[in-house]
């Protein structure tokens, strides 16, 4: 089992290893080690590695937010320059 703590799944013959045996950045061992946390259950084994995550999340939410408010100006701009007509159409 290599020096990892597993845990029963509930299944019969089915073991998983335990979400806190390994960072979740660089896959280091957090056996016998100080364990950061993040974001509630997510463990780092040192401060450096919990920052670069910090950071990788903060880059992918800004880049999410800009590109969700670019497509709400494209929508907003392909519509303003579009005419709309209204009315009844008959197709005989």
């Amino acid at each position: 089992m290599s020096g990892y703590y597993y845990y029963y799944s509930g299944f019969q013959d089915q073991y998983d290893a335990h979400y806190l045996d390994a960072c979740s950045l660089c896959r280091k061992s957090l056996h016998n080690s100080d364990i950061f946390m993040y974001r509630g259950n997510t463990p780092f084994c040192s401060k450096e590695c919990r920052q670069e995550q910090m950071e990788i999340d903060e880059a992918r939410e800004k880049n999410w937010k800009s590109g969700r408010s670019l497509r709400k100006s494209d929508a907003q701009n392909s519509t303003a320059n579009k005419t709309v007509r209204t009315g009844t159409v008959a197709v005989a």
